[in-house]
């Protein structure tokens, strides 16, 4: 007999597992499906995320981090450090242990809140709105549920490169390149963007000569413009070699490495050898193994499931969130949506505002972004008026050493509304909160320029943006 539950969440990653946690916070019979499995065979939840994604490129980024300012930053404050060593195997331990805590505290959340959890893959196998969803589960312990609302959270899947097949040998997806044994001494980055530019800042600080090849003609394209050109500016100086404008004509692995064709922006031919190549050109949604054609859940042209604003697919009672479904592929919008789905079910009317979800690139100097960029601004006609700070003139910034970038905020020329805020530079993932909170209250340059701020502190440069906005900055 088939176990029967208000709600069942198919994903465990960011989405799916917050989406559990709220419905059963709101007193429905829960469980959530997820199939991720450890080295040791164990449940795993947390998706891309927690186990090939946000949570262990963090970890790689600060240990690099860490080995490159002991390397090149310490003497400068007087730090002198004689062999200093690289052990590869215990900072990818490091990195592994770390994954496993959030895979093991979502399993407590799950237990705290009385989520059923079902290890496996999840897929519906029939049913309706009025009889009950029917989901199969596929895993050691093989089992039917019926739901009376399904949640789909199945996330997504990196993106393949045409004629090249992700080995993680010589080529490869995230995953591989967070495992990698060694630093290898050449090393290819397809794509540009936050995956690419995470992952090749990793291995070059740990030692590797890192080329990123980008299809587009602009770096960062859309990032603010101004940031996107001090983060090049930033990224080149430490070593970076950012190519853009490439078209890949052919990638061959042999034994020992991987031969790259392509042509440049001039449409000239190169041919460029890498010991290592990471293919970071984006991601698809992931509904293999869903079994839609099963109950006919509608699916776009580009293989997402289909939603209204709402996160409704077009079956009565299905839901789907996160990275299987328009917008953004970001883990705090999946969780956001999860959270909205889970109130909706209880009647409730929340909103999530797209236009106030902030992106961040946690390479160094980090960029962090909400809101509209000036070129999108100019774009659409706005009248809007730009106030920038930079960290150079900052006294926490100038104390910790990292005085790259600065922080730029957009306001609507007439009513000083904030429509963006856009900063590069130390911190920036921190920082970036402020603005969303004053987006979200319809805040004005005016209110941030107001508010007093800690002083020495980086979110100075915030309110001197703010002032910068009426050309009254206090300390450029």
């Amino acid at each position: 007999m088939a176990a029967e539950f208000d709600v069942v969440v198919i994903g465990g990653g960011p989405g799916g597992y917050i989406a559990a946690i709220r419905a059963a916070q709101l007193g429905f019979s829960t469980a959530c499906i997820d199939d991720w499995s450890g080295a040791d065979g164990k449940p795993a939840p947390g998706g891309t995320c927690t186990n090939v994604g946000c949570i262990p490129s963090k970890a790689l980024l600060q240990s690099s981090e860490h080995y490159e300012h002991a390397g090149h930053a310490f003497k400068e404050h007087g730090i002198d450090i004689a062999g200093l060593g690289l052990d590869v195997a215990r900072m990818l331990a490091r990195k592994d242990r770390i994954v496993t805590q959030n895979n093991q505290g979502i399993l407590y959340l799950f237990k705290k809140n009385k989520v059923t959890f079902f290890h496996g893959r999840g897929a519906f196998s029939g049913g309706s709105a009025v009889a009950g969803w029917r989901i199969g589960v596929e895993g050691a312990q093989k089992s039917e549920l019926t739901a009376k609302h399904v949640i789909v959270a199945t996330g997504s899947t990196p993106r393949p490169l045409p004629g090249s097949a992700i080995d993680n040998e010589r080529v490869l997806d995230n995953a591989g390149a967070l495992a990698l044994s060694v630093v290898p001494k050449t090393l290819g980055v397809v794509g540009a963007g936050v995956i690419g530019l995470e992952l090749g800042s990793v291995w070059r600080r740990l030692g590797a000569e890192v080329t990123v090849l980008e299809a587009l003609p602009a770096f960062l394209g859309a990032v603010d413009a101004a940031v996107a050109k001090e983060a090049l500016k930033a990224f080149q100086k430490q070593g970076l070699a950012i190519h853009t404008g490439v078209r890949i004509t052919k990638v061959a692995t042999d034994a020992t490495g991987v031969n790259v064709e392509y042509s440049d922006a001039s449409a000239t031919a190169q041919t460029v050898r890498f010991d290592r190549l990471i293919v970071s050109i984006g991601r698809l949604p992931h509904t293999l193994g869903l079994n839609a054609e099963a109950v006919g859940l509608k699916l776009d042209e580009r293989g997402f499931v289909a939603v209204d604003d709402d996160c409704r697919t077009n079956l009565p009672k299905v839901w789907a969130i996160g990275d299987v479904v328009r917008g953004p592929m970001l883990a705090h919008k999946a969780e956001e949506e999860g959270v909205a789905v889970a109130e909706r079910i209880a009647g409730g009317q929340p909103h999530v505002d797209f236009n106030t979800i902030p992106w961040v690139i946690y390479t160094s100097p980090e960029i962090a972004w909400v809101g509209r960029t000036e070129q999108q601004l100019k774009a659409d006609g706005i009248a809007y008026r730009s106030g920038s700070f930079p960290f150079l003139a900052n006294g926490r910034a100038r104390a910790l050493g990292d005085t790259t970038g600065f922080v730029k905020m957009l306001a609507d020329a007439a009513s000083d509304r904030i429509l963006g805020v856009h900063i590069v530079g130390p911190m920036a993932s921190e920082l970036i909160a402020e603005a969303v909170v004053a987006m979200e209250f319809g805040a004005s340059s005016e209110d941030i320029a107001r508010i007093c701020h800690a002083h020495p502190s980086l979110s100075e440069a915030t309110k001197e943006a703010a002032l910068a906005v009426d050309r009254r900055a206090l300390n450029a």
